[in-house]
């Protein structure tokens, strides 16, 4: 009863003039969730509120908005700890006292969740990867994604483009290539390096094809992605 009394109230709320400046799909999606998702998983999110969280996987992914780690791999609340990004990348470990919002993921995931695997997961039509190839005029004077991107400068420069390769093609391989970077920065962890060394955590690689909802995981033995039938 007292549940019910809150969603409503929750809803109620929600109708208010106060609510007009946000965006109403949201508000749409939040009711459906409350009435359906949440009703079906209440005792789970009550326990991860009591007890907090410990997921086993945690997921570097891309910021796109088409690659949803939580959708591509339906997990359910608590299940997966996820970091977000442009590209999907890992920089190397860098204790130079700036702020790194991967690495402080890291630290915490590796750290203090005790996580068994890390997945980096990259995707097809990356727009950060394109913008790396194509080199176009900087967005802003910041040019923030530039200098991001600029962590694959070196990949980027040890991938020849065939003559024959079109350039979706030669983006494809830079998106592979990006993750295989990555997995070999998370390596520059000591923690990281420590703990894969001892067989206690597990570094993986995934390629997601948007277009077709695919999924490739790479085998680190070939360097191939070999696709998840």
């Amino acid at each position: 009863m007292m549940e019910e009394q809150y969603l409503q109230q929750e809803f109620a709320a929600l109708s208010e003039d106060t609510t007009t400046a946000f965006p109403s799909r949201l508000i749409e999606g939040y009711r459906t969730f409350a009435s359906q998702r949440l009703q079906a998983e209440q005792s789970r999110y009550r326990e991860l509120a009591e007890r907090g969280q410990s997921p086993e996987t945690m997921v570097i992914g891309c910021c796109d908005s088409r690659v949803s780690p939580e959708a591509i791999f339906d997990a359910g609340p608590g299940e997966l700890f996820v970091v977000r990004n442009v590209a999907n990348l890992v920089p190397p470990y860098a204790p130079d006292g700036a702020a790194h919002g991967v690495s402080a993921a890291l630290e915490f995931g590796v750290q203090v969740l005790r996580v068994k695997h890390i997945v980096v997961l990259g995707h097809a039509q990356c727009g950060g990867i394109k913008a790396l190839v194509e080199d176009p005029a900087p967005l802003s004077p910041g040019d923030f994604i530039g200098r991001w991107m600029s962590l694959l400068a070196p990949t980027l420069d040890q991938l020849a483009r065939n003559p024959s390769e079109d350039l979706r093609a030669f983006i494809t391989r830079v998106e592979k290539k990006a993750i295989s970077r990555s997995l070999e920065n998370l390596m520059t962890f000591p923690c990281i390096n420590i703990l894969v060394g001892r067989g206690k955590l597990m570094l993986h690689g995934a390629y997601f094809g948007v277009a077709h909802g695919s999924l490739s995981v790479l085998d680190r033995a070939s360097g191939e992605f070999q696709p998840v039938a």
